[in-house]
């Protein structure tokens, strides 16, 4: 790591098996990670798996209010934060456009839009006073192909990628002009994951244009091994 130091790494939506996957890669990697999710024995389970010395945290990142807690409470035990690899998400598919309901809306806007913001306003002083501070976000190919049946999936997942090109913007602006450019803002842009367990479940399955989550993880450590100029406001395809 550049910094000759350890870094601390905030893995959200670490509960799934990208976020195992992810926060297994970074501890492998010499980083201090930090797993969140909402249900405490879900994120322990997953912490417990990624390995010994993966801290796992309890958030309901779309509550502004307790991503602020969390800030202190990280603060507190373990310093600022230097990236911040954001899994939260999820899917919601229809039919067609008179079909996208106001109930998948709220729920990919709460999940892929709201977590983010929030984590990102909360967390961002953090990212951009670190000597190597990382934000990173996980979209979809099927943002530069939207169809009627992804209209509300599509429109949540653009408007965080948007977001998150709004973070680089920043990071940019507050760069000092001696020290160049120290962190960076990214979106990982993937098909769909896969994990081992999904291939012993359809072992028929070819899964093709699906991503390792393994890939993801080292792509996050790799986040750290480049610089911020080669980084900041890239769109990072992960796609075998």
């Amino acid at each position: 790591m550049k910094s000759g130091r350890t870094l601390n790494v905030l893995v959200t939506g670490g509960s799934g098996a990208s976020g195992v996957a992810t926060a297994m890669a970074l501890r492998r990697a010499g980083f201090r990670v930090l797993t969140v999710g909402s249900d405490k024995q879900r994120i322990v389970a997953a912490a417990a798996q990624a390995g010994e010395g993966v801290t796992p945290l309890v958030c309901d990142l779309a509550n502004l209010a307790e991503v602020q807690a969390l800030h202190s409470d990280v603060t507190t035990a373990h310093g600022g934060i230097d990236g911040v690899i954001h899994l939260v998400g999820g899917w919601r598919g229809a039919n067609g456009i008179t079909t996208q309901t106001d109930e998948d809306w709220d729920f990919l806007e709460r999940n892929a839009v709201t977590t983010l913001r929030n984590v990102s306003r909360v967390f961002y002083n953090d990212l951009s006073a670190s000597d190597t501070g990382r934000f990173a976000m996980v979209s979809s190919t099927a943002v530069t192909s939207p169809t009627a049946a992804t209209a509300n999936y599509v429109a949540a997942k653009a408007a965080a990628e948007v977001w998150t090109m709004a973070m680089a913007q920043g990071f940019e602006t507050d760069k000092d002009e001696n020290e160049g450019l120290r962190s960076a803002a990214v979106v990982f842009v993937v098909k769909a994951f896969v994990d081992d367990a999904m291939r012993e479940k359809a072992p028929e399955r070819k899964f093709p244009g699906f991503t390792d989550v393994r890939d993801l993880g080292a792509a996050a450590v790799d986040l750290f091994q480049t610089n911020a100029h080669e980084l900041n406001g890239q769109k990072l395809l992960l796609v075998p």
